[in-house]
């Protein structure tokens, strides 16, 4: 006998829209994102927390989404890729990041601007060393895009501490 998956419907708000979402009680927070909600630009990695593609900002604070459930995402603001453009205007750090060309095979770029991203909307910001130290432990990219990825961090910084 197969036992029927118990679902549970979970609201929160993403990209500044308010959602709900009905899933498995253990489904995460991922799997909502691209499955239920058809927002392709968090990728599925690792799916156990140590690559960062799947990186999103919780409530402005990066967070992997794969290790995340579903129910922490409750009455939370969810930010994804898609989320940080304003109409046809990039944000900073995606600016950046285009700017510098840093991205190689791509794949784990949407993760790393989203962490940078959160990272620099803090008050006070992160510090480029301590973007750096978050991101050597909670991303991986084998692409070799790394002193293109520093570059663009240190356009984002100049771009992001400006405006305040």
């Amino acid at each position: 006998m197969t036992a029927v998956p118990v679902l549970e419907t979970r609201s929160f708000s993403v990209n500044g829209r308010d959602v709900a979402v009905t899933a498995p009680e253990d489904a995460s927070l991922l799997a909502a994102l691209r499955h239920d909600l058809d927002l392709k630009g968090t990728r599925v990695g690792c799916t156990e927390g140590y690559c960062g593609a799947c990186t999103v900002l919780v409530d402005g604070r990066p967070v992997q989404s794969c290790n995340t459930p579903l129910w922490a995402a409750a009455g939370k603001a969810i930010t994804t890729i898609e989320g940080l453009a304003q109409g046809d205007v990039l944000g900073p750090v995606q600016e950046a990041f285009l700017i510098e060309q840093a991205a190689q095979c791509g794949y784990c770029t949407n993760g790393m601007i989203m962490t940078v991203t959160g990272l620099l909307m803090q008050n006070p910001p992160a510090t480029k060393h301590e973007i750096v130290e978050v991101l050597d432990e909670r991303h991986i990219c084998r692409c070799g895009a790394q002193p293109r990825i520093l570059r663009a961090i240190d356009r984002a910084i100049a771009v992001i501490g400006g405006r305040k």
